[in-house]
């Protein structure tokens, strides 16, 4: 077969073409229709297979995340109601509004009983907190360095929190006259402010939580 045979071939009658050609022929037309089937149609499956991989890969990732936290919700339940058990006991350590001014009478108590002398006892206004209020009293006793002690710790074993704070001891004649505070007769004046705390019942919370959302409107403002 020549080049001549190939310009006499009769595209009407591919009958009459050689085997040889009409082979040829064949093999074109089936290497062109698979290439436009993967160009067209297994290509895309490929992206699609592609992406329903990685999304099964991200929903495996999810389910193991989900699967560690389904695993450790009893020991997380168990751990909420110690939580709220112990937030309880706490709880119970801060007076209600009734039981405030009991607590300045112990606190007062507590003081008169180790021997000292009131020079100042005012309580000051509440500052009001998340779900509880603070108490602050301004005291001013006289008394000696040990009789301090005892009514700081009568304070601390009161059956209520009250903290101490800005404790300032100085003799009552002056730095000057009397060096050794720590001495056993010797008279001193001690300034403090104690703390008791009250929790907020569910009226004041609501009212403390107007407030906060007004202050910040008017500062947006």
């Amino acid at each position: 077969m020549n080049i001549n045979d190939l310009r006499n071939l009769d595209p009407s009658n591919i009958g009459s073409w050689p085997g040889v050609i009409k082979a040829l022929v064949l093999l074109l037309i089936c290497a062109a229709v698979l290439g436009a089937g993967y160009y067209f149609v297994v290509q895309e499956q490929i992206a699609s297979l592609e992406r329903v991989q990685q999304t099964e890969g991200d929903l495996k990732d999810t389910f193991e995340v989900k699967q560690r936290k389904a695993a450790n919700l009893e020991p997380l339940k168990q751990q909420l109601a110690e939580m709220k058990q112990s937030f309880g006991a706490m709880l119970r350590l801060l007076p209600d509004k009734t039981e405030i001014e009991g607590l300045l009478v112990d606190i007062s108590q507590s003081g008169l009983a180790a021997g000292l002398e009131f020079e100042l006892f005012k309580p000051k206004a509440e500052q009001p907190a998340e779900f509880y209020a603070v108490q602050p009293i301004s005291m001013t006793v006289t008394g000696t360095y040990h009789e301090f002690g005892e009514f700081i710790s009568a304070v601390a074993a009161l059956p209520r929190i009250v903290t101490q704070h800005d404790l300032e001891i100085v003799p009552l004649g002056g730095a000057k006259d009397a060096p050794d505070v720590g001495s056993a007769a010797m008279r001193l004046r001690l300034n403090m402010v104690a703390k008791t705390y009250r929790y907020l019942d569910e009226a004041e919370i609501a009212a403390e939580a107007g407030k906060s959302k007004k202050g910040k409107k008017g500062k947006r403002r």
